[in-house]
């Protein structure tokens, strides 16, 4: 399936329902926590490029549920570069839980299309995915 960028995480107990499994909006949460932390260290330079007028606009996003997980559960999010277009990135997210005796179990899949824009807020406009960005995605390609 081709490298993957992963961000380990560990379900707490804000993160579950009543019934005690967790909400399925965590698992959007985790998408938007995983790419942050790719740009993070992968990417700093985007980083920069978000502070002066570079905006990444979020235009769609799904997940697909196989199995329940509760807190204390031992997450990989894993994210692969889907698609990368003149002006729009696609990710794709496998959610991987990781037990103590080292078997792993994908939970869920999603995906993520965002969008490239630059500009004031009253007129933003599509910009090209930039060069720091498409560089570091490039090892993740599915």
């Amino acid at each position: 399936m081709g490298k993957y960028y992963e961000y380990l995480h560990t379900v707490g107990f804000e993160e579950t329902n009543i019934v005690g499994n967790v909400y399925y909006v965590n698992y959007l949460r985790w998408q938007g926590r995983c790419r942050e932390m790719f740009l993070k260290e992968r990417a700093p330079e985007v980083l920069a490029d978000l502070q002066d007028d570079l905006k990444l606009f979020t235009l769609k996003v799904d997940c697909e549920f196989f199995a329940e997980i509760t807190a204390f559960s031992e997450l990989s999010i894993r994210m692969r570069l889907q698609e990368l277009a003149q002006t729009q990135v696609e990710f794709s997210f496998d959610y991987v839980r990781l037990d103590p005796d080292g078997t792993e179990v994908l939970i869920a899949r999603g995906r993520q299309r965002i969008a490239c824009m630059r500009g004031p807020n009253t007129r933003t406009v599509p910009s090209r995915v930039p060069d720091a960005l498409a560089r570091a995605l490039e090892p993740y390609a599915s």
